[in-house]
């Protein structure tokens, strides 16, 4: 089984041989630079409607195509400029036009070419495909390929009418009168899904590799239990992140739901986190964690309880626990904190309600959030917001929790997120990131939050007003969120974790939700979540 770039038909073996994407030298090995399209601008259209800038071959392979470019070149919204000044003999070669091409080469520069414009031509060169292709990918420039025969990087898995439009080297004077045709709607659409693919499979050595390697493990086990269809290779969040060994079944994922027409479960798994320095449980029914179960219990979509007892000494017996509605499970827990998000068999639901055990959260305050979820299954959705920010005084990423108007992590001590992510974060990231949060016994929150931002390139969501979601720790006993190292160690933990994801995934909202006539002065009675608005914040 052959990879290689610019991969011809003629010699490619479908099904067998894998083309992968020609990428320069300085292509960043592992995170990868973002797309450059920020926004989706109205109108779909930009000042130039085609574009090239390049080199033309005045003889030999690729020669006939670029030679041909000037022709539909107006200078005004088809730029397609060549220069004849590349190799040693150029001078030696060069033919009565090139002063000329030369001259017009040098009044446009490439990036800004590459910004505003629609579509980007992509010729042949001395090879079928070029740097060109994963350029204009990145800028959100719709590639127009010229270049007959080329089998596109990853063409088996990848549907490219998705993102690029093909074109006939031999109709080459055709082109703009047949990309004009092409309505807005399908413009923008062509446009985003250049952003989506980048960023999925294309933006890093790293994700290239991946994703070749995905395909050789689809092609292997397609005899065993089928390969992947081609929703999972062209819908976000792509091929590199739904591991096949998690389901059989697409619907059972938090991503394609929506795509499939099913819906999550109508019920939540409540995985609770005793911390020995909190954990305190007895008889006494005003314990925290005893609390927490009750509110639990009164929860109408609660399937049930998995409390995760880290306490060295043995749990205490059932009759200190309070009776629920629901199974009620105790692990006790000897390997720490890396338990947290290990894949439970017991947990049967795609909800999982993450808590710590002082957490303060009514039965409204979790129904809320919970049906919060149901409409975003692919993102941590909960109460406890935190911020990221660059500091430039010390040139490393900064931990706040000052409360401001935005954010960028929601604290797995009071959240939803779909059970998948318990797979993911187990199987899918590398050792350093486990060693990390074992060494410090802290930040296994944070390393969460960038696993979602990173699979989803969405924020999470933050409901309610509550800022406070623990329990004062009780008197003689030292809460870890008191501790002044604490802070210290999850700002290291998250350089640390922006250094070996190759880049920084979190990303900022200032979006909250809160229930329908929330602090709407009508009568309380109207209101479903009638609880909440009684919460201190």
């Amino acid at each position: 089984m052959l990879a290689r770039a610019s991969a011809p038909v003629s010699i490619l073996r479908p099904g067998f041989d894998i083309s992968i994407p020609l990428f320069h030298r300085n292509h960043l090995e592992k995170g990868g630079e973002p797309g450059l399209v920020n926004a989706v601008n109205f109108p779909g259209t930009k000042k130039y409607l085609l574009a090239f800038k390049g080199k033309r071959y005045v003889h030999g392979i690729g020669s006939e195509t670029r030679n041909s470019l000037y022709h539909l070149h107006n200078s005004r919204d088809v730029i397609l400029v060549t220069t004849c000044k590349h190799g040693r003999s150029w001078r030696d070669l060069q033919d009565e036009r090139c002063d000329e091409d030369n001259a017009e080469y040098d009044r446009y520069d490439y990036e800004v070419l590459l910004q505003n414009s629609t579509f980007c031509l992509v010729p042949r060169g001395r090879r079928l495909g070029s740097f060109r292709f994963l350029e204009a990918l990145q800028a959100g420039c719709i590639p127009v390929l010229l270049a007959n025969g080329w089998v596109l990087p990853f063409d088996s898995v990848i549907d490219w009418s998705l993102a690029a439009v093909w074109a006939d080297e031999r109709l080459l004077l055709q082109v703009p009168d047949s990309i004009r045709s092409i309505e807005v709607a399908k413009l923008i659409s062509l446009r985003q899904w250049t952003q989506i693919l980048w960023e999925r499979y294309f933006s890093s050595i790293e994700k290239i590799v991946h994703t070749t390697l995905e395909i050789v493990f689809d092609r292997v086990s397609q005899e065993i239990a089928g390969s992947r269809s081609g929703l999972i290779w062209n819908s976000a969040p792509g091929a590199l992140f739904s591991l096949p060994q998690f389901s059989d079944t697409w619907s059972q994922y938090p991503f394609y739901t929506e795509a499939l027409g099913s819906e999550v479960g109508p019920n939540f798994t409540a995985v609770i986190y005793s911390h020995p320095a909190t954990t305190n449980i007895s008889p006494n029914a005003n314990t925290p964690l005893i609390r927490l179960l009750k509110s639990l219990g009164k929860s109408l979509h609660l399937s049930r309880v998995i409390v995760l007892w880290s306490v060295e000494r043995p749990p205490p017996p059932r009759s200190h626990w309070p009776i629920l509605p629901v199974p009620l499970t105790i692990l006790h827990n000897t390997a720490g904190i890396s338990a947290r998000f290990r894949p439970q068999p017991l947990i049967e639901t795609a909800a999982v309600l993450s808590l710590d055990d002082d957490s303060l959260l009514s039965t409204d305050e979790i129904d809320f959030a919970y049906n919060v979820w149901r409409s975003f299954p692919d993102r941590i959705v909960g109460y406890p917001a935190r911020s990221h920010f660059w500091d430039d005084a010390k040139a490393t990423w900064g931990y706040t929790s000052k409360w401001t108007n935005d954010y960028s992590l929601v604290l797995t001590g009071a959240a939803f997120y779909h059970h998948y992510y318990h797979h993911l974060y187990t199987h899918g990231l590398g050792p350093l990131l486990h060693k990390t949060v074992e060494q410090s016994q802290n930040c296994e929150d944070i390393l969460m939050n960038f696993l979602v931002s990173h699979v989803t390139r969405r924020p999470p969501i933050k409901v309610t007003q509550r800022k406070v979601y623990k329990e004062n720790p009780a008197s003689g006993s030292r809460s870890p969120w008191n501790d002044p190292d604490h802070f210290v160690q999850r700002q290291t933990c998250l350089n640390t974790f922006a250094a070996v994801f190759g880049y920084m995934p979190l990303l900022r909202s200032n979006m909250r939700l809160d229930p329908v006539l929330f602090k709407d002065s009508v009568s309380n009675m109207r209101k479903k979540y009638r609880q909440i608005e009684l919460v201190m914040s």
